[in-house]
């Protein structure tokens, strides 16, 4: 087994997106193969309604794919094919706008005001671009949780882990989503395929994770090190961390626990041509994308 580097650790930056929702921003916009296939991370998380209530309206999409993962609140959608729905606290959208689709997002609140929720963006490949839109819609009551002996908690959202499949399937990257809280103290080792990119997004709590390119600086072996975990060395609240090659990642959780969304997926390694909510391989795409939709042609008629 090879220990996975930290090839990065940074805090998630805050954003305005849609008719002036506050959010924090992980990664997006920025170089594309950095964590292909995932192109974007958001996490819209707010206790004032002001700050979230005019959520995204109606705005296209082409050539990728969008996962949506609501912690609490409410997610209201509708689109160009008719779908409308609400998505509610733990449920999870995985939407393939393929050829093109026109949708909105609107959150609400729970009863305290609260909403916290993260939108990440997948690329297709050239051969399923203009594939046909889909909805993957899946309630918190379907998504599979492993309890281990120690207390980790494992939501398994998409791919395999731990024995346990998640429940949404037939995705171009063939991502692993997971969702992971571990009790204040916690040293975990856990494994990840050799040949996907991966990142962590620790979003409570703080948490260490093991560097093997730097062996010496590693804080998680108290053995080694011989003193306790220095919760200055930890990671906190909107950070990610992104990792090298490897089969498998080591994590501590701080003193007031800790948890992340842990996501890999299979580089698609194509030419990007990007603009707004719109990714293609070559510029002539990109143009064509953006003729249709001053013309009306963006939609395409189902087969």
């Amino acid at each position: 087994m090879s220990l996975r580097p930290t090839l990065e650790t940074r805090r998630a930056q805050p954003t305005m997106e849609g008719a002036g929702v506050h959010l924090h921003r992980a990664f997006g916009f920025g170089d594309p193969s950095e964590l292909d296939p995932f192109l974007l991370f958001d996490d819209f998380r707010n206790d004032d309604p002001a700050l979230y209530a005019k959520g995204f309206p109606w705005h296209p999409h082409r050539g990728i794919e969008t996962i949506t993962y609501v912690l609490s609140g409410e997610v209201d959608h509708g689109d160009s094919l008719g779908n409308t729905g609400t998505l509610g606290a733990g449920d999870v959208q995985w939407m393939t706008a393929g050829s093109g689709i026109m949708h909105q997002e609107m959150p609400r609140g729970n009863a305290a005001g609260q909403m916290h929720g993260f939108q990440l963006w997948a690329n297709l490949p050239s051969s399923l671009k203009m594939t046909a839109p889909r909805y993957q819609d899946v309630s918190a009551s379907e998504i599979p949780e492993i309890v281990d002996d120690d207390g980790t908690r494992v939501r398994v959202i998409v791919g395999e882990f731990w024995g346990k499949r998640g429940p949404v399937d037939g995705i171009a990257a063939d991502p692993q989503y997971l969702d992971i809280s571990l009790p204040p103290g916690t040293k975990k080792t856990l494994p990840i395929d050799t040949y996907r990119r991966a990142f962590a997004y620790l979003f409570e709590g703080e948490a260490a994770f093991a560097d093997a390119s730097a062996p010496s600086g590693v804080l998680l072996e108290k053995e080694v090190a011989g003193e306790e975990v220095n919760i200055r060395d930890m990671s906190g609240n909107r950070t990610l961390i992104r990792f090298g090659t490897g089969d498998e990642i080591t994590v501590q959780a701080g003193e007031r626990g800790a948890r992340f969304l842990l996501i890999s997926g299979a580089p698609i390694q194509e030419p990007v041509a990007w603009h707004g909510p719109i990714v293609m391989n070559t510029r002539e795409e990109l143009l064509t994308a953006m003729t249709e939709l001053r013309n009306g042609t963006f939609i395409k008629p189902a087969h």
